[in-house]
């Protein structure tokens, strides 16, 4: 699948600051400890609709991460999925007399064009879970073959489960307990009463083909892979076992990122799939989260066509820190949209306050866990200063500038 264009990141003066991150699985926010190429996965969409602005905060949030990484000196290997086969997708394409494979290519593409408006870097590889069909096939074999998946005794629909208990580890990553796991099970997309499970918990590999529902021939069978398994094969096959870092939004934690990392551990026998597990809050509106279930969103590609500045979007996301649920707000956007205005005229000044100064505490800040309020605060009183005739750096400007847009993605 087509990734979106990149966008140069310039090279900031100065000594960069080690990523410090929080970690769902140990609850500590503690060094991210990448090597010369530093290694992410991020889950991406279901295209059955368009980015809401839940979905910007999220990529916006391991953006920065790519960003800091980057000002360390690191090679970045991002890889990002696209669940372009699973029930949301067909029930919205059976809604709207659509088809699934239009409606998935016509979302997808919007997609791209809100991540490139928003100056989100691009994962190297942007990968379809329909392109990835015969990779998920071979791995659920092969937890077949080892005793880690099995199949319900339905001889209309043999559908291939795996076995939550059979790493050993199962829930080290979101620690929750077994009410609240089956609790998120069923809300999430899980199917404890599925007849023929060993137990509730187990969550579906390869459902086996029904009537009038896409479908792949292959060796477990005609069917569709789960959602799950997905991610697991196509971290594993680009990036191979024990990343730096698997990221997505809070509602990831359990079930997705829990099977994904136990699927992945049993194909290879090896822990922890991931080094750090990192989990963005939700946006919500009115109240309430934002998601595709409530219809209560926001979309970033109808406020690009109403003339709204993605930067604006991006600054006024970035106003508030990753983990911490937060409200968009019709005030809150105009906030975003009066900073950036402050900002871009103290950048067109000739001089101000010690460029390098700020530079420095844009990276403490960044490097703690993602501090983007301080990192905010701290911009917003050197373009204070600036604006009121403070300082004679004459290259502070341009040092700021060049800053903001590798450090935190916007463009002044």
């Amino acid at each position: 699948m087509q990734t979106w264009l990149s966008q140069p990141v310039p090279r900031v003066p100065g000594p960069p600051r080690p990523l410090r991150l929080h970690d769902t699985a140990t609850g500590e926010i503690r060094p991210t400890a990448p090597g010369p190429t530093a290694t992410m996965y991020v889950c991406g969409i279901t295209p059955y609709d368009a980015t809401h602005l839940g979905h910007a905060a999220t990529y916006l949030a391991f953006d920065l991460v790519h960003r800091v990484w980057l000002d360390n000196g690191h090679d970045v290997r991002y890889v990002q999925n696209v669940t372009d086969i699973d029930d949301p997708l067909l029930e919205r394409a059976a809604r709207d007399q659509d088809d699934w494979v239009v409606l998935a290519m016509r979302e997808t593409a919007l997609f791209r064009e809100d991540m490139t408006a928003l100056r989100v870097l691009p994962p190297a590889s942007f990968v379809g879970a329909v392109e990835s069909i015969p990779e998920i096939v071979e791995a659920v074999a092969k937890l077949l073959a080892g005793g880690s998946a099995y199949r319900v005794d339905d001889p209309e629909f043999p559908d291939v489960y795996f076995d939550h208990t059979a790493g050993g580890r199962f829930g080290y990553e979101s620690n929750y307990d077994e009410p609240t796991m089956a609790r998120y099970f069923a809300e999430r997309g899980g199917d404890p009463d599925r007849p023929g499970k060993r137990h509730p918990l187990d969550a579906l590999l390869w459902r086996a083909a029904r009537p009038d529902e896409p479908s792949w021939d292959s060796e477990l069978g005609p069917g569709r892979p789960g959602w799950h398994i997905e991610c697991s094969v196509i971290a594993l096959n680009r990036l191979g076992m024990g990343i730096d870092l698997q990221g997505g939004g809070s509602d990831l934690i359990f079930p997705h990122h829990e099977y994904s990392a136990a699927h992945a551990e049993c194909l290879t026998g090896e822990h922890p799939f991931a080094r750090h597990y990192t989990h963005a809050a939700m946006i919500g509106l009115d109240g309430e989260k934002m998601s595709k279930s409530r219809g209560n969103l926001v979309f970033v590609s109808r406020l690009r066509a109403d003339g709204v500045d993605p930067m604006a979007v991006r600054l006024a996301l970035l106003s508030g820190h990753y983990r911490t649920d937060r409200a968009w707000t019709d005030e809150l956007l105009a906030e975003g949209e009066a900073r950036l205005t402050r900002w871009r005229e103290a950048v067109s000044r000739p001089s101000g306050p010690d460029g390098a100064a700020l530079v420095a505490r844009l990276r403490d800040h960044l490097s703690d866990d993602l501090d983007t309020p301080a990192a905010i605060a701290a911009i917003d009183a050197w373009s204070a200063q600036t604006l009121q005739g403070v300082g004679q750096d004459q290259t502070a400007p341009t040092l700021v500038r060049t800053a903001v847009d590798a450090l935190m993605g916007i463009a002044l």
